[in-house]
């Protein structure tokens, strides 16, 4: 069976997600977004929707967006 590159778990539903040069194997959508989702660069949190992106990193929202000086970045126009 197919191993879960997140944890390890042998599993005989697994998937695989390619992003770029990158695929990796795993169990669950919650394996995927532990090892795939990008980390807002203020809070840490993952994120799961767009984001935000300014030239300095990505963020999960404008609040942590304009925590770290960037307050050209809106949530709503």
């Amino acid at each position: 069976m197919p191993t879960c590159d997140s944890c390890g778990n042998d599993y005989d539903k697994t998937f695989t997600i390619t992003r770029g040069d990158q695929s990796s194997t795993f169990d669950s959508f919650e394996c995927a977004i532990h090892l795939m989702a990008p980390v807002c660069a203020h809070c840490g949190c993952r994120i799961l929707g767009h984001g935000v992106e300014t030239d300095a990193g990505i963020y999960c929202c404008a609040h942590c967006s304009r925590q770290e000086g960037h307050t050209e970045l809106v949530d709503r126009v």
